[in-house]
């Protein structure tokens, strides 16, 4: 699908693709268990315990950003787990959650500051002053698919600098 009319040429570029923590997120709306909700900061969370792995999520994402865990993770995972951070098994759905336990100690999530370019900017979009803000009002950016009305927060900042 076109979004917009600028991205022709780099229409098949390498995209990363994260969970889009949109403002009406419709996953939250079809998980039966509640295994997915929105945090009062936005956050669109992830209970992998509560997850039964009916996929109704993954069907109502228009980003395409959950997968499923068809074989058991862990094994692939044994030395670098994190004792802070639950291991998810086979049969569940998951997504990104923006690392919510650093957020919740004031760090970033673990991609934004291992990315050795940094090429991806994380901030609060409700402080006028944050840089992520001020990038927004300088730079060519984009949200995916703005006609599925969930409003995404992940923007994409478009190769043509400045403004």
């Amino acid at each position: 699908e076109q979004t917009h009319e600028m991205l022709g040429e780099f229409k098949e570029l390498p995209t990363l693709i994260l969970c889009n923590h949109c403002y009406h997120p419709p996953c939250t709306k079809v998980c039966p268990t509640q295994a997915t909700w929105q945090r009062e900061d936005g956050i669109v969370m992830m209970d992998w315990h509560r997850c039964i792995g009916c996929r109704y999520c993954m069907a109502a994402c228009p980003y395409g950003s959950r997968s499923f865990n068809w074989v058991d993770p862990r094994q692939y995972l044994a030395e670098i787990t994190n004792p802070m951070f639950p291991t998810r098994t086979k049969g569940v759905v998951e997504k990104c959650i923006f690392c919510y336990h650093r957020i919740d100690r004031g760090e970033l999530p673990a991609c934004v500051e291992a990315c050795p370019n940094d090429a991806l900017i994380f901030g609060d979009l409700n402080k006028f002053d944050s840089e992520i803000r001020k990038m927004l009002g300088e730079e060519y950016t984009i949200v995916r698919k703005p006609s599925a009305g969930t409003k995404p927060k992940i923007y994409y900042i478009l190769p043509w600098g400045e403004k």
